[in-house]
């Protein structure tokens, strides 16, 4: 089931969302459903708050078929900096510079319950982050370094390729 994006200043994207107590299908057809909303508005990130879920729920997918189902991630180990642009389907529009750890270790419980640790790094490590942040009742517009025009932000990105 698709959900409309709850967008910016909606006081739930503030809320630190809550943990998921217990593993049932309610729970297997939210991730379909943050996963089936994200990909209808092209997004590569989708935490439950954002659609108005307040639990500690996500998915990220930057390379087709590489999904992932995060219950209750953490981040547990960062290396590294890394600045590079941002947006977020819940402040369309706004896009900016933030800094982020270049390398992230993430332990979190996937779909069937199973406790998992990936070690991500440069782009995917920043979609861990971002979502994470969400989470957290975090926004990227909180860390932002420079802000981009919308109108601006191709000629930005072109400008910032070798970076």
């Amino acid at each position: 089931m698709r959900y409309p994006i709850v967008l910016y200043p909606a006081d739930g994207l503030r809320k630190k969302a809550q943990p998921v107590e217990f593993m049932t299908d309610a729970l297997v057809e939210l991730l379909d459903d943050l996963y089936e909303t994200m990909q209808a508005h092209d997004g590569i990130g989708l935490a439950a708050p954002q659609i108005g879920k307040n639990l500690r729920v996500a998915v990220v997918e930057i390379d087709e078929g590489d999904r992932f189902d995060l219950i209750d991630p953490i981040i547990i180990e960062q290396k590294g900096e890394d600045i590079d642009v941002e947006g977020c389907l819940s402040i369309p529009g706004r896009f900016g510079t933030v800094k982020r750890a270049d390398e992230v270790t993430v332990r979190y419980f996937d779909r069937e319950g199973d406790e998992v640790e990936v070690t991500a790094y440069g782009y995917l490590a920043r979609a861990f982050q971002h979502e994470i942040d969400h989470l957290d009742g975090k926004l990227f517009i909180d860390q932002l370094i420079e802000e981009i025009p919308a109108d601006k932000l191709e000629e930005y990105m072109e400008a910032h390729a070798d970076d």
